[in-house]
């Protein structure tokens, strides 16, 4: 009482006059601090280790004073008195009925720190579901547990770094000490929040780069690019370490009229039998970028590398794809990786010449045939072939047959001074770096293994942050907490008489 009578003054201006009284009473303490730890530090000598502890005094106080001022203004959302509020609510379909008491168990993390949540609890009348908390679902609880400020900390701060450095930045910046378990939860559910609306974002940011790639300078035709590999991901079972099973990634980028790509956007999926859901994504992805596509259409190429799965989704899916509104074929121009290839043709110079300078000599002039020259598949064949008849091999035959079979089966996709000639990119290093930033650097560090719908969490947060569509899917997400509606039986009696009229 004594810190209040010592604000009395500041607190009698008319804009705090208009606050709650137990608002300013709680702010007397952290903003008294505030005050004398300003006076302390002019007092005494201005140090290193002063300032340090200046500041990190000063953002516990005004974390206190944030702290303070959420758990009034939220707890002030519903009345005392539970006459002012509806007897009845309906939420899903469900009618639910007021208990006269507010419940104050409810310990919620914010930005600013753990605050205690009274509440009126709803409970089911003839249905056997849990109870609602109307207040709850009005402010978008992640969990129960976590504001939408917070869980979207959270979301980030999980999809780029280990559970025990989330832990530890909530403790550090946010004042909040939480178990794994509690973690895991609210992630799990900012994750599949975020999940389902990814896809609307990235048809947009697609969208939006195809309008800047046809307005750009140059004299290429703008190019859309897809791509997709595989990579192996650390599994467990039922707390046991499983082994390393092949999760997929897919990109899809733009390129401008001068060849730059200007921005691309990751799709992710934890191992599964033939990859079904990564393939519907991205066929779903392509389609609505090109349906909603109003001007001229980009270049479409597919560049990966010739693994089962990318051949597969080619021969399947995109050379049969046909436009979304008005029924064409669509011209699809598989782009087999020219450094895939490049690996190919060094071993068949091991095979043929053994290590050396000879195998480098011959390898690097492949190299160039393949790049630049006409047919430059035909002759690196040619070449191969005719070497090994004349001298033999030094090597394993196995290998030089290897590489040999791998070329000569997809002479149609390495024709590169074709793709170059028509501004085509012809490396997939985007998507092989996709593998890296969506599992390896997150997912593959020492000592980790995954559960399917754990790891999945995670890789859907980070798809989306790594594509740069986090706050166009947060916003999408939060407004679609805001269609869920409480209806009370006043509504409902207006909205049947609205009906019958």
């Amino acid at each position: 009482m004594k810190e209040c009578s010592l604000l009395a003054p500041l607190f009698a201006i008319p804009p705090f006059t208009l606050l709650p009284p137990e608002l300013l009473r709680r702010l007397c303490g952290p903003v008294l601090g505030i005050v004398q730890l300003i006076l302390e530090f002019h007092r005494s000598a201005v140090t290193a280790r002063a300032s340090l502890d200046f500041e990190q005094r000063l953002s516990d106080l005004l974390r206190e004073v944030g702290r303070c001022i959420v758990e009034c203004v939220y707890n002030d959302c519903e009345p005392q008195d539970h006459n002012m509020l509806p007897r009845q609510i309906e939420f899903e379909e469900v009618w639910y009925q007021r208990i006269n008491r507010k419940s104050a168990n409810r310990k919620v993390a914010t930005l600013f720190g753990t605050i205690t949540l009274m509440r009126f609890l709803y409970r089911p009348i003839e249905e056997t579901v849990p109870g609602i908390f109307p207040l709850e679902i009005r402010l978008g609880l992640e969990a129960a547990r976590a504001t939408p400020a917070l869980a979207d900390r959270i979301g980030q701060y999980a999809a780029q770094c280990t559970q025990q450095t989330v832990l530890q930045i909530l403790r550090r910046d946010h004042g909040v000490n939480w178990s794994v378990g509690l973690l895991r939860k609210v992630t799990a559910a900012v994750a599949a929040g975020m999940a389902e609306h990814r896809h609307e974002a990235q048809v947009a940011k697609l969208l939006k780069l195809l309008e800047q790639a046809f307005a750009s300078r140059g004299n290429r035709l703008p190019v859309l690019a897809a791509g997709r590999d595989g990579i192996f991901a650390p599994l467990r079972k039922l707390g046991k370490f499983l082994g390393y099973c092949e999760a997929a990634v897919a990109t899809v980028s733009v390129y401008d009229r001068r060849g730059d790509r200007l921005g691309t956007v990751f799709l992710g999926r934890m191992p599964e039998e033939g990859q079904c859901a990564l393939s519907n994504q991205l066929t779903l992805l392509i389609k609505d970028v090109l349906k909603r596509r109003t001007g001229a259409l980009p270049r479409l190429a597919y560049v990966t590398d010739a693994g089962k799965q990318q051949t597969a989704y080619f021969k399947k899916v995109l050379r049969r794809m046909r436009h979304p509104r008005t029924g064409e074929r669509l011209r699809w121009e598989w782009v087999v990786d020219y450094y895939h290839a490049c690996q190919y043709i060094t071993k068949m110079a091991e095979a043929l010449f053994g290590e050396g300078r000879a195998a480098q000599a011959w390898a690097a002039k492949m190299r160039r045939w393949l790049k630049h020259k006409p047919r430059g598949i035909h002759r690196v064949l040619h070449s191969a072939a005719a070497l090994r008849q004349r001298r033999g091999l030094t090597g394993l035959a196995g290998a030089f047959d290897k590489a040999y079979n791998y070329l000569s089966k997809r002479i149609r996709y390495l024709d590169y001074p074709d793709y170059r000639r028509r501004h085509l990119p012809i490396g997939s290093g985007v998507t092989e770096a996709c593998c890296k930033t969506v599992f390896t650097q997150r997912m593959k560090q020492s000592g980790m293994s995954w559960g399917i719908e754990s790891g999945q969490a995670i890789v859907d947060l980070r798809v989306v942050y790594l594509s740069l569509t986090w706050e166009a899917t947060r916003d999408a997400y939060l407004r679609s907490k805001d269609v869920q509606t409480l209806r009370t039986q006043l509504d409902n009696h207006q909205k049947q008489h609205a009906k019958a009229a």
